[in-house]
């Protein structure tokens, strides 16, 4: 079968379905998608919350105490300790249900979703310590506003971060300590307001650099040490030049940090980010073959549109979000993983699960369909236990059914089979979820899409301090800081989800003091969003390579060495996350090569 374009009933654009997406939709029996790759991603992308947390109370029988909750308050869901909600004390199958054949399939799936108890937050609670405001995280030990995370230590504000200790206001950093306000670092120390870099050590606003040390506002260094700038220093002048910065003082580093980013765009960039790779197309994607489309993902086989793959082999997927970890034959689905095969259309579907479809929060099953927060459980439908047969015989017919009453939302989107869950069911408004870090948008723009939107809950405190009040420099500052609810600087003015004002913990305090860094003028999530500013979108775009012999395009780069191309115009051609009206100089892989120091 050749190529197809199709109109997305979504955004109305149109998209191309190749070959070797046909041959994968055989595969595992499901019809061609209506949604586009990018509208795909933002519907599962909105059935994920890792950050927006609640007080609500415990529902569970006995129990009334209040919970850290990743479910908003007025939500109708029953929210259980994760302690009770992994007890065998309540069985999710007494909320089975007899499947309906006069309702759409996604009306009764939302039914069940309302009913049956969910867990406080999505961590294993069993390997949490001292962690207690941390969503989507295991191996956690004194963490504070750690989100998607494992293995972590001493570390606060951050997200997807792996095996690290002694971190703060970090984003895709994976082996490192004592890092900060930094994003994508691997095996890094004490590296501060970087990006991009691996195996780094007392490195300062840096970008792309490898196996450096001692470096301050460098770009694209290789192995180097005492650089500033990218310009060689001695040992003694190294240290005497950084001591006459004096990052030390907030305004100093703010200026520092202006001034380094500033440095950054006068040098090329790659086209894309990632290394040991083989027949790939993606951005930010690591020792992975024969896949496309591919971001934020490592150890990546024979896939396509997978994103935000951070454990070993992952093989044979297709639209596929988070988790990896020896997961084989996915489809459409979100946060399944660790030895997850032959799913389709699942959310959080984990631990050798199998042959399943359309369901949520379930853990080694198999032979299940529109079931929520089941356990070891085989051959059920909507909660309910079937034998063999009547499970099989039972299944064809309700796909049939989908596809002869479909789901249609308020938008007038057709949901049939072989579509994930519509995003208008999920238990998560559109700036709760993680869709909102990828895909930005306004109340108004949200709502005209179809997407819910939670309005943030009337604050009741009071600021007691401003940023200006807040002494420059962290050795002019006691204790008695941590006491103080200090105004963020945007004072809710952005579209960042602003919480007006925050407060310093004590073990956040001993961080800035150990690194000699000035205390955030910004609540947690405005730095967050700050952060997330120098992630490019998980999106390609066809480019030509801007070399043009002896400089870049824009004439602000001169070449250092000699390209294969000679004095004419590069004519590599590539797809890349960097927009075409984006500033950026990019360079092809060859030219990026010749350039790197």
């Amino acid at each position: 079968m050749g190529s197809e374009t199709r109109n997305c009933q979504n955004c109305k654009q149109n998209f191309i379905i190749e070959p070797e997406d046909f041959d994968f939709y055989k595969k595992i029996d499901v019809p061609p998608p209506t949604f586009c790759p990018e509208c795909r991603l933002q519907r599962r992308l909105v059935w994920r919350n890792e950050r927006a947390l609640y007080r609500r109370k415990c529902d569970a029988p006995g129990h009334s105490e209040k919970l850290i909750s990743y479910i908003a308050p007025e939500k109708p869901q029953s929210v259980y300790d994760q302690r009770y909600w992994w007890s065998d004390d309540w069985d999710p199958s007494s909320y089975g249900k007899e499947y309906d054949f006069s309702k759409p399939f996604f009306v009764q799936f939302k039914e069940l979703l309302d009913v049956v108890p969910r867990s406080s937050l999505s961590t294993n609670y069993s390997t949490i310590i001292n962690s207690e405001y941390s969503n989507w995280g295991g191996d956690l030990k004194n963490c504070y506003l750690v989100t998607d995370a494992d293995y972590v230590e001493d570390s606060g504000y951050s997200s997807t971060i792996f095996k690290s200790k002694d971190c703060y206001e970090c984003n895709a950093v994976s082996e490192s300590e004592l890092c900060y306000e930094s994003f994508n670092l691997l095996k890094c120390y004490r590296t501060v307001g970087s990006i991009n870099c691996q195996g780094c050590s007392d490195v300062w606003f840096s970008k792309n650099c490898n196996g450096c040390a001692n470096c301050f506002g460098c770009v694209n260094l290789r192995n180097k040490s005492y650089c500033i700038f990218n310009e060689q220093y001695s040992k003694e002048e190294y240290f005497k030049k950084i001591s006459e910065f004096h990052g030390e003082r907030k305004g100093a580093y703010e200026l520092l940090k202006k001034r380094a980013q500033e440095f950054w765009a006068s040098l090329p960039e790659r086209h894309s980010r990632g290394y040991g790779n083989v027949n790939v197309s993606g951005d930010y994607i690591y020792h992975s073959k024969n896949t496309k489309y591919g971001f934020l993902a490592s150890d990546v086989e024979d896939s396509k549109y997978v994103s935000l793959i951070h454990s070993l082999n992952t093989k044979d997927c297709f639209d596929y979000t988070d988790w990896g970890e020896n997961a084989r034959l996915l489809y459409e689905c979100i946060a399944c993983g660790l030895g997850a095969s032959n799913l389709k259309f699942c959310n959080l579907v984990v631990l050798q699960s199998k042959d399943s479809a359309y369901s949520y929060f379930s853990y080694n099953c198999s032979d299940i369909f529109g079931c929520v927060n089941m356990r070891k459980k085989q051959y059920c439908i909507l909660n309910k236990q079937y034998a063999k047969e009547e499970y099989e015989n039972l299944l064809p017919k309700i796909k049939k059914h989908m596809d002869e009453m479909p789901y249609m939302d308020k938008k007038g989107r057709v949901y049939k089979y072989g579509e994930f869950f519509p995003q208008d069911i999920s238990p998560f408004t559109y700036n709760e979820s993680v869709a909102q870090e990828f895909f930005p948008l306004t109340r108004e723009e949200a709502e005209q899409k179809g997407y819910s939107w939670r309005e943030p809950d009337e604050k009741s405190y009071v600021a007691t301090k401003k940023v200006t009040e807040i002494p420059e420099i962290i050795d002019g500052i006691d204790d008695s800081i941590t006491k103080e609810v200090i105004e963020c600087e945007h004072e809710g003015k952005c579209n960042q989800s602003c919480a007006t004002a925050f407060r310093i913990i004590p073990a956040e305090i001993q961080f800035y003091r150990k690194m000699k860094l000035p205390l955030p003028h910004l609540c947690p999530n405005c730095r967050h969003y700050e952060r997330l500013k120098h992630r490019n979108p998980l999106r390609l775009w066809k480019r030509f390579c801007t070399c043009k012999g002896k400089e870049s395009v824009n004439g602000i780069y001169k070449n250092t060495t000699s390209h294969s191309h000679g004095d004419n115009q590069c004519p590599n051609e590539f797809e890349t996350s960097f927009s075409p009206e984006r500033p950026e100089i990019v360079y092809c892989e060859r030219c990026y090569n010749s350039e790197i120091i």
